[in-house]
């Protein structure tokens, strides 16, 4: 009894140091949460319920693997547990294609069959299937056409399926047609709503039906300074009245795309994005009612059926209490197959790393980069992940004994604007350099601003980040004593993604190099004041 007791306390004291340890955290652990939900690029959110489960993908564009997939029980307490694809099936993508690959998947549940849709912009829509959505996913290109974005599926009550969509840049909302079985569509599709002028820049449909009514959701107005908007019809194919039911507020800005979904209790919840430029584009939970068969969508103080954002909110009633959980961020890298945090800035390749090779360790290959001299804008071997907080440290371990010379292992901040520091070997010479890089139509080789000389074989370099956007780069040489170099610079997103932290290592040549660095560890923390 007593070694039980024992037990049980460590596991409690271990799940404190989880929680503790987490730089954001929702669950206020009295009842109620604060948004958002997840302070990380889950941009173009959607969102189910399977029973007592709750399902949620979000947009990949170039990185790979694709399409997180998310579970929670409570909608507040988010893991990830799986990617829809591991790469596309198109030679592009084995490099950078920034702005390309998935854009604002759907998931549904039909049938015992989940369904993931998307589109890309040039190779068209795709679909995803699987039975396990922790388990394998099965992907098939339906449709190879271009300008085509953000589909959702939809059966209706006698069997019929249906594929309501957008276009590139918004615009019409187009219904088809689609067999039962959701791989392929029956009609070119028809436009059934567009106003131009009460919702400009329509897309992320998504539809649903409720007593008789068929419901359109779809926001507008652009992303960073629209409104959700709701369309309802009697019949399938319209004509649709419109209705807006969040708008901006308390400091929350275009409230943007996502999912409504409803309790095993009943009540009904939007999931959301805000787009908060480097932080990418993060997601919010907001409570919603039906009133005269419409949504209203967040905090309708004065009863005009259209609602702001809440900030703080009581949690969902699922019937249960549900424990405390974040998406992953650290890795010790003792397993045998990539924690699901991370994403290339292409699609996965062997040479890139192994897990095996050193264990306990990740070994990053010196792979060849040698557009603009290794602007790291044009490698695909980074591995990255969201940035989690408005503020935390990232701090990384790695050997660098078999770093050759001319290669660079090291610590990223990528964006459009990125900056790097990183042990390099240069002329026999050891330094840690700091580096700016950009992208730019005509290029830009990275420009170093800092050099420092060193005689270690381990380094433990380190990201500061700060909530106005900015970040700050650290080194040590005995994990105790950390010298911060004389630069705060600025953090810049991506092409239609928010900035990324993470680990590379590159020659920028034309050649792949032979050197290697091995990554102990890579600790997201809370930023030490």
């Amino acid at each position: 009894m007593r070694n039980k007791i024992v037990l049980l306390i460590s596991l409690l004291l271990v799940r404190s140091f989880c929680v503790s340890a987490q730089v954001w955290l929702p669950d206020n652990g009295d009842g109620t949460y604060t948004n958002p939900i997840i302070h990380a690029d889950y941009s173009d959110p959607d969102v189910i319920r399977v029973n007592d489960d709750y399902y949620m993908v979000a947009s990949s564009f170039t990185c790979a693997p694709g399409i997180p997939v998310l579970h929670s029980k409570d909608l507040v307490n988010w893991t990830i547990i799986n990617h829809v694809y591991s790469g596309l099936p198109f030679d592009r993508y084995k490099y950078p294609a920034h702005g390309q690959g998935s854009w604002a998947p759907s998931i549904r549940y039909h049938n015992r069959v989940f369904y993931v849709y998307f589109c890309t912009p040039e190779e068209g829509l795709f679909v995803a299937r699987t039975d396990d959505p922790a388990g394998e996913w099965n992907l098939k290109n339906i449709l190879k056409v271009s300008q085509w974005e953000d589909p959702c599926p939809f059966w209706d009550d006698n069997g019929n399926a249906y594929l309501i969509r957008s276009k590139l840049c918004g615009g019409p909302a187009y219904l088809h047609r689609m067999a039962e079985d959701g791989l392929s569509l029956l009609d070119n599709g028809k436009i059934v709503y567009w106003d131009n002028e009460e919702n400009p820049v329509l897309e992320g449909l998504k539809m649903m039906k409720r007593n008789g009514w068929y419901y359109i959701l779809a926001p507008a107005g652009g992303v960073s300074t629209g409104w959700q908007t709701v369309l309802r019809s009697k019949s399938i194919e319209g004509p649709y009245e419109s209705r807006k039911v969040l708008k901006e507020g308390n400091g929350i800005n275009g409230p943007h795309q996502g999912g409504l979904v409803d309790t095993q209790t009943g009540e009904w919840w939007f999931i959301h994005f805000q787009d908060k430029n480097a932080y990418g584009r993060i997601v919010h939970l907001q409570p919603a009612r039906w009133v005269d068969d419409w949504p209203v969508i967040g905090l309708d103080e004065k009863g005009e059926g259209c609602g702001i954002p809440a900030l703080r909110h009581k949690k969902p009633d699922v019937g249960v209490t549900c424990p405390v959980e974040t998406p992953q961020t650290s890795d010790e890298f003792d397993g045998v197959s990539l924690g699901l945090q991370w994403q290339w800035q292409a699609m996965e390749q062997s040479q890139w790393y192994s897990l095996s090779a050193s264990k306990g360790n990740i070994r990053l290959y010196a792979v060849s980069s040698p557009t603009e001299e290794g602007n790291l804008y044009y490698s695909g071997n980074l591995l990255l992940q969201k940035l989690p907080a408005p503020e935390f440290s990232a701090t990384a371990k790695m050997n660098i004994s078999a770093l050759q010379d001319g290669e660079r292992a090291g610590i990223v901040m990528m964006g459009n604007y990125h900056t790097y520091l990183c042990a390099r070997n240069q002329g026999g010479k050891k330094e840690i350099v700091l580096y700016e890089g950009k992208q730019e139509t005509c290029g830009f080789p990275p420009k170093e601003l800092e050099a420092v000389e060193h005689d270690a074989e381990s380094l433990w370099l380190k990201v500061d980040v700060f909530p106005n956007a900015t970040c700050r780069y650290s080194y040590s040489v005995n994990s105790l004593e950390y010298v911060p170099l004389d630069f705060t610079l600025k953090i810049d997103k991506g092409q239609w993604i928010g900035a990324k932290v993470g680990l590379f290592c590159i020659n920028p040549d034309i050649t792949d190099g032979k050197g290697f660095v091995d990554v102990d560890y890579f600790h997201v923390e809370g930023l030490t004041k």
